[in-house]
């Protein structure tokens, strides 16, 4: 296969990423493995192309540092993303919202493109563009989320923390990595004007009800076309377990990761949200779980898959190419009627 992954830029990649991960294996079970960055697009009279960094299978790269070190090095070539199998965009749009707010909107309209001319892109651009904040959550089954309003105007925040007992999570509509998540109660209401000014100063502000159970962290759960992955019994999936005070559970924030334990229940959230992702085309998501809430739904670049394989000693990641190597498969037929 020929694999493309978009991606912000290529040196804020590191090698402890997901995209990494999945790269890299991609390259050892010998595939061609391409990236490019928001900004690396080209079009011309309906001809999509790029610039990009390619890793081929002769290379023979065995660590994801060397991974990293080549893509680095390696000089951007231009070529038409039609000849690519598939597209993959595992990208952040938060990262460029202030310095590039072009970018990600961008990339989402040339694979639009690309997707029209039969080209597999995952997840599917079109409906990217609709997940593009958390607002994406609101769609589903309202017993598997969180209590919730989104709004810019302080007295709507104030009613609902009242409603909420003075306990709630307040952060940015659109943000990714843990940035700007606050927890406001009895003790701190004093800076609940403060806060709701600061979030809102970025767009929209996300309320929500704050759930016992994030005391103990989160589970990172991740699906593949709307289905847990699973090998020899174990599900591709981390507790992340978050630091002394700190109420985000996220890695980049210091959050340790642990194996996770998984319930009847959790499984039962994703029956009431399987179909709906497969008709999106959200091929590949990773869940933040808390209790019997499931409170985001990531469908850009999630991460923490790194960490599932070291705890687990399973090849999520060969497993999750195999299986993009079936659909690619699929899509060629499909396309050839």
């Amino acid at each position: 296969m020929k694999i493309a992954f978009v991606i912000n830029q290529t040196h804020k990649e590191t090698a402890r990423f997901t995209t990494t991960l999945l790269a890299l294996k991609a390259h050892q079970m010998g595939h061609e493995v391409y990236y490019i960055g928001l900004a690396d697009f080209y079009y011309e009279s309906a001809y999509i192309a790029a610039h990009v960094r390619k890793v081929m299978p002769n290379q023979m790269l065995t660590s994801a540092d060397r991974f990293m070190e080549v893509l680095r090095e390696t000089e951007k070539t231009k070529m038409s993303l039609e000849e690519m199998d598939v597209v993959w965009q595992r990208f952040d749009p938060v990262l460029d919202m202030v310095s590039r707010p072009w970018a990600a909107a961008s990339a989402l309209q040339f694979a639009s493109f690309l997707k029209a001319k039969g080209v597999l892109v995952i997840n599917d651009p079109d409906s990217l563009g609709r997940a593009s904040n958390k607002l994406y959550l609101e769609e589903f089954d309202e017993s598997i989320r969180p209590k919730t309003i989104v709004t810019r105007n302080y007295a709507d925040v104030v009613r609902f923390f009242e409603q909420q007992n003075r306990l709630i999570i307040l952060k940015p509509l659109k943000g990714s990595g843990g940035k700007n998540v606050f927890l406001i109660n009895k003790d701190n209401q004093q800076n609940l004007k403060q806060t709701v000014e600061a979030i809102a100063r970025d767009g929209y502000v996300i309320g929500q009800e704050y759930l016992p159970e994030a005391a103990h962290g989160d589970i990172r759960f991740f699906l593949l076309n709307g289905e847990p992955i699973l090998i020899n019994g174990k599900f591709a999936a981390v507790h992340r377990v978050q630091q002394g005070d700190e109420i985000r559970s996220n890695v980049h924030q210091g959050a340790t990761t642990q194996s996770a334990v998984i319930s009847a229940e959790l499984l039962g959230m994703v029956e009431k949200i399987k179909d709906k992702l497969i008709r999106d085309g959200m091929y590949f998501v990773g869940l933040d779980v808390v209790g019997n809430r499931i409170m985001e739904i990531n469908v850009f670049s999630p991460g923490a898959l790194c960490q599932a394989e070291e705890i687990l000693k399973e090849d999520f990641s060969g497993f999750i190419i195999n299986k993009l190597k079936e659909k690619v498969a699929i899509n060629k037929k499909v396309s050839l009627k």
